[in-house]
């Protein structure tokens, strides 16, 4: 059998040669090669008996375990799209998620049955709601299914075909739709192969730990490169450090995927040592750049390789990786995000769309096989996003000579203070080289004289103090002054979304209620776990 270039071919493949092989370990249940393709299958039928066909969106609102990537290689087996849904959501958040997907099918765990109850009969074109069973126990989709044969349809898609629909974080508007092909999780590990490099790399003997969420690229990626490579994917229901530590002693994962400060919480847990980690053989991290302290630890204690990534849901991979070899306390480009991966390439340009030479601050774009079809019924969206084989990013940076990407900031979460750019990441790392601060979060709050004003969120170490003069103090010399912090709240939390990103909008929205309160609270208590998604 040849080099699987789709799901559906991964799926047949594997469930010949290696049918006992575990695909799927959650919460102690096993689930083979075999199995899987057998249910996908039976599930694939199934949909297409409810009157669904090809192109048709089936929506999953749920946490990850074997159900639910059972069900996404049925969508590619059917030729039907899977659209997951963010669980942390709101009623009308979801809402828009499958009302704007036109979803027609929705597979929904029983936890969010009141959620599913208000959205309904706002979605007149949703054919069936079908309740899962709690992971491990009898019913739900595979009793849905179960009357139907385990062998596939016949009406999976090719590579150039739509399998997947992940909706952005929506982080500047409402979420829209990335529509991403098979070929998103088959172009990395060939173009790494081709040029015989293994920055990152999936094998048939590793035990990969899904810690991110499934309903992102980084949980969905990670798992289905994995899943391709024919290894067993170790899923966990959300992510809890504790229990990270645990399996990975347990099961003897040998790679992940997760943001620092996933990192920095399992290293800090009462049963992380050395002989708990030394099945690791790479830990792949992104989302937000790693201290020198926090790799210095991390390489002590793990005792393997580590690799960063850049990617976004747009780009359907990594397209851009700091590889193993660049990963030592004291190296001069732990600071950047990498070098453009194999068959990846990068550039920057000014807001006329012209490259800049190396050095000069524009937006990032990249050339990459994996990108996205587009946005969902967003045709004005996806020309802007995408200009021939270039991929428009979402973020300020700049390449040095040697093709290393340094990021400054999230285009959208630029401040402008009196005409000058400022880059909240560039303040935040000053800040948080403070050793009473444990991290920050720096955005742009409206000023009536300068337009914008630079306020900084900072979260202190436990047992540590540190007034805003000091801060200050340090800041000085290390930063021109008019990126100097004028405003300071100090919080319990920085918001982050599942995959590590710091939410600034959360931020400046509760920062603004506040300021417009009559009594007006400190952001530390208007930060809760709602606000977390």
């Amino acid at each position: 059998m040849g080099t699987a270039q789709t799901l559906a071919e991964a799926a047949a493949r594997h469930a010949a040669e290696r049918p006992g092989h575990p695909a799927v370990l959650c919460e102690g249940r096993v689930t083979d090669y075999r199995r899987i393709d057998e249910e996908s299958s039976r599930a694939a039928r199934a949909i297409l008996a409810a009157g669904l066909g090809t192109g048709s969106r089936v929506a999953y609102l749920g946490k990850e375990s074997e159900h639910y990537y059972e069900l996404a290689l049925a969508c590619a087996k059917a030729g039907t799209v899977l659209v997951p849904v963010n669980w942390r959501l709101t009623a009308g958040e979801a809402e828009h998620i499958l009302s704007d997907s036109a979803a027609e099918l929705l597979f929904a765990e029983p936890a969010f049955g009141e959620l599913v109850e208000k959205v309904r009969p706002l979605l007149p074109g949703l054919r069936q709601v079908v309740e899962l069973a709690p992971p491990g126990e009898s019913g739900g989709q595979r009793a849905w299914a179960a009357g139907f044969a385990a062998t596939p349809p016949g009406t999976a898609g090719g590579p150039d075909d739509a399998v997947l629909q992940i909706y952005t974080s929506g982080t500047t508007g409402a979420p829209k739709g990335v529509v991403l092909a098979h070929r998103s999780f088959f172009t990395l590990p060939a173009a790494m192969a081709g040029a015989g490099v293994a920055w990152i790399d999936w094998l048939p003997t590793d035990r990969n730990l899904i810690s991110l969420p499934g309903f992102s690229i980084a949980g969905m990626g990670w798992f289905m490169h994995g899943f391709a490579a024919g290894g067993t994917n170790v899923v966990m229901r959300m992510f809890v450090s504790e229990e990270a530590v645990r399996l990975i002693a347990e099961h003897g994962v040998t790679t992940t995927f997760a943001a620092p400060a996933m990192l920095q919480m399992m290293i800090e847990e009462r049963g992380a040592s050395k002989a708990a980690f030394r099945s690791l053989r790479k830990v792949a991290y992104g989302a937000a750049p790693m201290s020198d302290a926090l790799l210095g630890r991390c390489l002590e204690l793990l005792d393997c390789e580590f690799a960063q990534i850049y990617a976004a849901t747009e780009t359907g991979t990594v397209a851009v990786c700091l590889p193993p070899e660049d990963h030592w306390v004291g190296s001069p480009v732990l600071g950047s995000v990498g070098r453009a991966c194999p068959g990846h390439r990068l550039k920057v340009v000014d807001d006329a769309g012209e490259e800049l030479p190396p050095g000069a601050i524009g937006r990032v774009c990249v050339s990459t096989p994996a990108r996205m079809l587009g946005y969902w019924g967003l045709p004005g969206a996806t020309a802007d996003a995408i200009d021939g084989e270039w991929l428009r990013m979402g973020d300020a940076g700049y390449l040095t000579e040697d093709g290393y990407l340094y990021l400054c900031d999230r285009i959208n979460d630029t401040i402008i203070a009196a005409g000058q750019n400022i880059y909240p990441a560039e303040v935040e790392k000053a800040l948080d080289g403070h050793p009473a601060v444990a991290e920050s979060a720096v955005l742009g709050v409206p000023d009536e004289l300068w337009g914008d004003a630079v306020l900084a969120c900072v979260v202190v170490r436990p047992g540590r103090a540190v007034t805003p003069r000091e801060l200050l103090r340090h800041l000085s010399g290390r930063l021109a002054d008019y990126k100097t912090p004028t405003r300071w709240e100090f919080v319990d939390a920085v918001p982050r979304n599942p995959t590590g990103k710091i939410l600034r909008r959360v931020l400046r929205e509760r920062y603004l209620a506040a300021a417009a309160a009559p009594a007006a609270p400190t952001a530390a208590a208007l930060l809760s776990e709602g606000d977390l998604r």
